[in-house]
């Protein structure tokens, strides 16, 4: 590695921003100057890189969710630090029964799974924020004996009416600070009397600039626009605001890398780092990930969560790669990148602030070309086909008629064959590709459409498959089948085609025929064909598939 390349990298992992205190006198002004002066000539911080993914599981793990996981995987690996799973569980009464658990099942599934988790424990656990409430409360009592937090009796009833007061004067709503003012005995009559309560932050003004990875310089006067935000709730539980600045400090956090719509609450987490003297980590706000038209992923379109795709036998790796590749942060923007491959190319300097917009049109592609790359290796190959297996079973589980096609050679065979053409497994188990595990079924009316010839095309079919003594291929089939067509005396090719196709799988279209050939094998291929030569005999009425 250059020593250019190695000194940018350690820059870049810098905590570059001074970011601790918002009520900052003139000394820790000067200190920011220097930081940023320091940052310009590279001068470095050592330290772990740790990042986390905190999702609430309110719900199950959707597209956006994924991206954000990945960045947050990607940026671990690329630096040798650890990726952590943190559940941020605090709001109880929108919990959906197992999303937590289906949230850690789908990072698997995906191929990022986290370094630490509620499953996987970890040193700085637990991972449940339910399971950490005496730490929040512990931090909320420091902020209030500190002055930079207080005791809030106002009801809610009280809080309805300054939202409405303020909605029908056409102003934001937002808490006017009342209890702020309360004097120290009122708070403890109150107290004294049970009175309900929550915990709020003491906003101040005069914000210091951060210093965001992608957005740049950011600076937002939240005491100016925001009243002072509720840190702990009356039962007890604290509020993001409180909860996640706790978790990433005790869980010595160095980069959060988040979506873009948390940029203006940033400021805000500064000042309480400030406020209880922690040196916060390094931000870094995502693109929002969203739909090709520019409207926003919505939780209510059904497709956007993991486990449907994962249903439908989309690939983890055609996920990772069209939500990276409809994005920024890499060196190349290709089809095809494995995971290790999208480490290796992930360029943080080329994240751009602009939105990721997805178009999911062309997610069977990228699943076309990760299956190919799947099938091409041993490997995957072989997991590919033990899927196949049960895929096949349960599809068509009373109508198989040959064990054979279940067997490992020839299920890799079809796969071989029509890597690059299909794009997913499930095609494999369509009425489209029926004839490779079930025998088609057709009539003597079907045949008699098309020749008379059947009896005398099918013989030759059969001499040909004998002759190749068993070894058939495409290339080879393709020139014998022009060849054999030729013998016909008043049937043309076209009709010789369809024939064969028909003989062969009950099927109008599909691939080729000599393709069909090599996939079902010269044993299968003249089963098939003794079955037409004694249809069209009369032998034979038409009946189930098999009855020949």
């Amino acid at each position: 590695m250059s020593l250019w390349l190695r000194s940018y990298q350690r820059c870049f992992l810098d905590t570059t921003v001074s970011q601790r205190c918002v009520q900052c006198s003139r000394s820790r002004r000067t200190k920011l100057r220097r930081t940023v002066a320091d940052t310009r000539r590279c001068s470095t911080v050592q330290g772990e890189v740790r990042v986390r993914f905190a999702p609430s599981p309110t719900g199950f793990l959707h597209l956006g969710g994924l991206r954000t996981a990945l960045y947050n995987n990607i940026f671990a690996k690329k630096y040798g630090g650890s990726f952590i799973l943190r559940l941020e569980d605090t709001d109880q009464s929108r919990l959906v029964p197992g999303a937590a658990e289906s949230i850690e099942d789908m990072l698997e599934w995906a191929g990022i799974p986290p370094d630490e988790s509620p499953r996987q424990g970890g040193p700085v656990g637990p991972y449940l924020q339910s399971q950490r409430l005496g730490l929040y409360s512990q931090t909320a009592q420091q902020l209030v004996q500190s002055g930079h937090a207080y005791y809030c009796f106002c009801s809610p009833q009280r809080l309805e009416l300054l939202k409405k007061e303020a909605l029908r004067t056409g102003q934001t709503p937002r808490y006017d600070n009342r209890c702020r003012h309360l004097r120290a005995d009122q708070v403890e009559e109150k107290l004294a009397k049970g009175m309900p309560h929550v915990i709020r932050f003491r906003l101040e003004a005069g914000v210091e600039p951060f210093q965001d990875l992608i957005f740049g310089w950011n600076r937002h006067e939240v005491a100016q626009v925001e009243g002072d935000p509720v840190v702990m709730k009356a039962d007890g539980f604290p509020t993001y605001h409180l909860a996640n600045i706790v978790d990433d400090h005790y869980m010595k956090i160095s980069h959060v890398l988040r979506g873009s719509e948390w940029l203006i609450s940033t400021s805000k987490h500064l000042l309480m780092y400030c406020a209880l003297g922690w040196q916060p980590p390094t931000f870094g706000h995502l693109p929002l990930l969203m739909n090709k038209d520019g409207s926003k992923l919505s939780k209510r379109q059904g497709d956007i969560f993991i486990q449907s795709f994962q249903k439908r036998g989309i690939l983890p790796e055609a996920l990772l790669d069209i939500t990276t590749n409809c994005g920024s942060g890499f060196n190349t923007n290709r089809i095809g990148r494995t995971i290790d491959e999208l480490i290796t190319e992930f360029n943080p300097s080329k994240i751009t602030t602009h939105s990721a917009l997805l178009d999911l049109e062309k997610l069977a592609e990228f699943n076309r070309i990760h299956l190919q790359q799947r099938i091409e290796d041993e490997q995957h190959c072989l997991l590919l086909i033990r899927d196949l297996q049960g895929q096949i079973q349960q599809a068509y589980t009373a109508e198989i008629q040959d064990e054979e096609v279940l067997h490992e050679d020839y299920i890799r065979r079809v796969l071989q064959l029509r890597k690059g053409h299909i794009s997913s497994l499930k095609d494999l188990t369509s009425p489209d590709y029926s004839y490779l595990w079930v025998r088609p079924s057709f009539t003597s009316q079907q045949v008699a459409a098309l020749t008379a010839e059947a009896q005398h095309i099918g013989s030759l079919v059969l001499q040909l498959v004998e002759e190749r003594a068993g070894e058939l291929a495409v290339d080879r089939l393709n020139k014998d089948l022009k060849h054999l067509a030729k013998q016909a005396k008043t049937t043309k090719y076209r009709e010789v085609m369809k024939l064969l196709r028909l003989t062969l799988s009950g099927l109008q279209q599909g691939p080729s025929v000599a393709e069909m050939m090599v996939s079902l094998g010269p044993a299968e291929v003249s089963h098939r064909f003794q079955k037409l030569l004694l249809l069209s005999e009369g032998q034979v009425k038409t009946g189930h598939p098999g009855t020949s």
